[in-house]
C-alpha cells in the first residue's frame, strides 16, 4: 500500500459530508473541522437561524456549504432531503442530531417516547439506509454519535435517552459487519460530559429545579480521570479521524470521548 503523507491522510478535499444537528455544539464543531480539512458540506438542522450563523462562520474556508432545515423525526423529510441531494450524495455521513429531555420513567407516555426515539434512533436508521442505498456501489463513511449513557447510565430520568443511544451502537455494529464488503466504514463516537450550549442549559435547569441531580453531577465530575468536561471540538477531532483515511482500517468501532469516565 502506498505510504501517504499525514496531510494527505487527514484531508477531506474532494469529499462531501452531510452533518445532522449542525447548528450548534458537536455538530457545529464537526462542520468547522471538516471544512478546515477541505470537505464540501451539507448541514442539517431544524434551527434555520443558527444554521445561518454556522454558515457565516465557515465563510473563510473555500468549500461549498449548503443548508437544509428539516425535522429529522419525519422519515418523509429525510427521504426528500436525499432526493434533493441526488447527484451530489455525500461521501461522509455524520449522524449527530439528538435530544435528551429529562422525564421520570413512570411518567413517560407514548408521544414523549416516540419523539425521543424518532430523533435519536429512527432518524439515524433512515439516514444510514438512504446513504447505503444510494452509494451501494461506491461505499462511504458513516460516523454515528451515541452517548456514554448507553453504556453506563448516569442520571435519573433518562431511560428513554439511554435506550435510544444504545440502539445507535447496535445499529453501527450491525451495519459495519453487513456492509464492510461494499466499501463502507461505519463507526460510532460515545461522548461523555461535553460542554455544549444544550449541556449548559440543562445544568441551569438542574440547579434551579432538580436538586436531587446536583449530587449525581458532583459524582460524575469526581469520576472523570481528566477532571474536567470536554469541548465539542475534542469530539469533532475524533470525527475527523474517523471520516478521513487516518482510520482506513477501522469499522464497527465504538470510541468513547469521555475523559476516561467509562474506564474509571
Amino acid at each position: 500500500m502506498e505510504l501517504k503523507s499525514l496531510s494527505e491522510l487527514i484531508s477531506l478535499r474532494g469529499k462531501r459530508a452531510l452533518i445532522t444537528g449542525a447548528a450548534a455544539g458537536i455538530g457545529e464543531a464537526v462542520a468547522y473541522r471538516f471544512a478546515e480539512a477541505g470537505a464540501d458540506l451539507e448541514l442539517v438542522d431544524i434551527n434555520e437561524e443558527e444554521l445561518g450563523r454556522v454558515m457565516e462562520r465557515l465563510a473563510n474556508f473555500k468549500v461549498e456549504v449548503n443548508l437544509h432545515v428539516i425535522d429529522l423525526s419525519s422519515r418523509a423529510s429525510i427521504i426528500n432531503l436525499w432526493n434533493e441531494l441526488s447527484g451530489r450524495e455525500p461521501d461522509i455521513l455524520v449522524n449527530n442530531a439528538g435530544i435528551y429531555p429529562f422525564k421520570s420513567f413512570l411518567e413517560v407516555d407514548e408521544g414523549f417516547l416516540r419523539k425521543v426515539i424518532s430523533i435519536n434512533l429512527d432518524a439515524v436508521f433512515w439516514m444510514c439506509q438512504e446513504m447505503i442505498r444510494r452509494r451501494l456501489d461506491k461505499g462511504g463513511v458513516i460516523v454515528n454519535v451515541s452517548s456514554i449513557e448507553a453504556i453506563l447510565p448516569i442520571a435519573k430520568d433518562l431511560t428513554h435517552y439511554a435506550i435510544s443511544k444504545a440502539g445507535v451502537i447496535a445499529l453501527t455494529r450491525s451495519l459495519a459487519k453487513e456492509y464492510g464488503k461494499r466499501g463502507f466504514r461505519i463507526n460510532a463516537i460515545i461522548p461523555g460530559g461535553i460542554m455544549t450550549k444544550g449541556f449548559k442549559e440543562t445544568a441551569k435547569q438542574i440547579l434551579k429545579f432538580r436538586f436531587e441531580l446536583i449530587k449525581t453531577a458532583a459524582e460524575f465530575m469526581h469520576r472523570i480521570p481528566l477532571n474536567r468536561l470536554g469541548s465539542p471540538d475534542e469530539v469533532a477531532r475524533i470525527a475527523l479521524v474517523l471520516a478521513s483515511d487516518l482510520s482506513s482500517y477501522m469499522t464497527g468501532a465504538i470510541i468513547p470521548v469521555d475523559g476516561g469516565y467509562l474506564s474509571a
